[in-house]
Formats: C-alpha cells, structure tokens, sequence
C-alpha cells in the first residue's frame, strides 16, 4: 500500500481507502459479520482511512467501524459526517448547540473522544456563506473534539468557495472517469493550497464495473433505485448525475479499460489515483470479495499519456452533456 499526505492534516493515508454508506444502508442488503470481515481485511492490507457519516444508517456504520478498529484508534483515521440529520436548508442546523450533539452523537456511536476529521455532509452553498458553520467547527477544534475538518461538496463552485477558508483541511468530491470536471479548475486549486482531496462515487454507484446491463433492477431499499432522478437527494450521488441507461451505455463502451489495467472497478480506480491533487479514493463495499478486488487497483498497470487524453476525450464528448444537476 502506498500512502499521501492529506493536506493540511498531516495525515499518511492509504491512497486507496474505504467508504462505508454501502454497509451502513441504502444499497441493499448487507450482513454485519460480512461487513466486519471486510473491514478487518482492508486493514490487514494497510488501509488506514475510512469514511462514514451519522446518516449512514442511522449511524450504523459508525457502529461497525467501532467495533472492527477497537484497539486500533492510534492507527485508524476515521471522517465522518454531519448535518443531513436535519433541515440542510435551516441555520439552526448548523449552531453550536446542534452541531455538538451530532459530534456526540458520532463520538458515542465510534467509541471515541476525538474525531480525526469532520466534514460537512453535502451543505448548500448558501449555509455556507454565511459561515457560522466555520466558527462553530474553529471551536470544536480548539475544544479539541475533532482534529481537523472539510466540506463534502456537491458543485465545482462550493468547493472553491470552501477553498476560500484558511481552516478548511479537506474537501470530498464526486469524481470518477465518468465524472471528470474536478480536473479543470478544483483539483489544480486544492493541490496549490494545500488542501486534501476525497475522491468519492469512484465507481459511478457501480456503472464503473461494468457488471449492469440495462434491464437491472436494484432492490426497493437500493438509493440505485428510489434515487435514480434524484427524487431522495442530489442526483449526482447516484450514478454520478447520469441516467442508468446511459450509464451502462457508456461503460460498455470503456471495457477496452480491462485490456491492461486489470477489471473495470480496478482500471477505474487506477486511474482516479493517477490524478494529481487526489489525496485517496473511496469506494464503497459490501463484502470481502469487494474489498480485495478493488485492493487489486493498487498494483495495476498505470494508464499512458495516450490513454489518458483518450478517456478525456471520450468524457468531453460521449460524456459530460448527459449528466444531471448542478455541478
């Protein structure tokens, strides 16, 4: 395993590290005992981060990363999230009194007294202009309950807005090769900053594996199914903003990806670690299967310079008119 340093952190995390929505709900079913072995295998193969939130199943995951990195808080960087709990369009959301408790909350569920990084789950850009929200994290940190925080955003312009804000460590963002926009004006910003990049929806909510044909059908509980245009939240968070049809159509036509640069997910995560300014990729996961396969990306062969003009191409072309919703 290689490892980066997350921005003004100081962290050396795992460039390829785990995300844990799809464990804690909403992607199906899951099985506890699975998902703990899988957390167990990462970290024997020298991943350190994890990323979670309070609303990953109503703080499920936070549960379970508890319980697999019991003894091993010095060693384990855990993010999670907070504010989607609530009214995300309300300032109150966002106060001292209601951001402390969501910390407890969090705190209590991962058995811990300090959280290595809280984030900002997603806000709208307006909650963040007004910037309490800031002062209330300042002071959250310097009562020492977090050790540093970022924004998890939605659009290009939040992120350079929270890039704006000298506190702000860390930001997470939606990219993947389907999703290439952070490359323009965001990653370039974040790395001259100093700012560590969170790559998230790394696998376009599974498009990037190439294993859906177009007659799918998820399960009711599924985000893939009861979000799939954006009825439950931002519709890039399913899919990365494209509809499933397309989606399919699209990856089908990257399986040339596979030719040398292992299977779909791994080529995919390849080449997210390839990008400059990227700190660590993120996918999610349900079993061990899962985890080792996308462990497998770390040793793949890296794409060229030909290959990589190809799949910018190919997304400024086949790709990027088809995505839904600001970003």
């Amino acid at each position: 395993m290689k490892y980066r340093t997350l921005g003004k952190t100081g962290y050396e995390i795992s460039e390829l590290s785990f995300g844990t929505w799809a464990i804690g709900g909403a992607w199906g079913q899951t099985n506890d005992q699975e998902s703990l072995r899988a957390l167990e295998v990462a970290m024997d193969q020298g991943v350190n981060f994890f990323d979670t939130a309070d609303v990953y199943g109503d703080g499920h995951s936070e549960e379970l990363l508890a319980k697999a990195t019991k003894g091993k808080e010095d060693e384990i960087y855990i993010a999670s999230k907070f504010c989607r709990a609530g009214d995300i369009h309300d300032p109150k959301n966002y106060s001292k009194e209601a951001v402390t408790n969501y910390l407890d909350n969090t705190l209590k569920r991962l058995e811990r007294n300090t959280l290595d990084l809280y984030q900002i789950h997603c806000p709208p850009l307006e909650i963040l202009k007004q910037g309490d929200v800031f002062n209330v994290l300042d002071d959250l940190k310097q009562e020492g309950k977090i050790r540093h925080y970022g924004v998890s955003v939605e659009t290009i312009e939040e992120g350079l807005f929270c890039l704006e804000n000298d506190n702000v460590s860390t930001l997470q963002v939606i990219f993947n090769m389907l999703r290439q926009k952070p490359l323009e004006t965001l990653l370039p910003e974040a790395k001259k900053q100093n700012i560590g990049v969170i790559a998230r929806v790394p696998l376009a909510s599974g498009l990037l594996t190439g294993k859906f044909d177009k007659s799918h059908q998820f399960e009711e509980d599924d985000h893939r199914q009861f979000n799939h245009d954006g009825e439950a939240f931002n519709v890039g968070e399913t899919f990365g903003g494209l509809p499933f049809e397309k989606g399919v159509e699209l990856s089908q036509a990257l399986k040339w990806i596979t030719e040398e640069h292992g299977d779909m997910a791994q080529a995919a995560l390849k080449w997210i670690m390839q990008q400059e300014g990227i700190s660590t990729v993120i996918p999610g996961f349900k079993n061990v299967k899962q985890v080792k396969n996308n462990l497998g990306s770390t040793d793949v062969k890296p794409f060229s310079e030909k290959e990589l003009q190809q799949l910018e191409t190919f997304y400024k072309q086949e790709v990027h008119d088809y995505i839904r919703g600001v970003y």
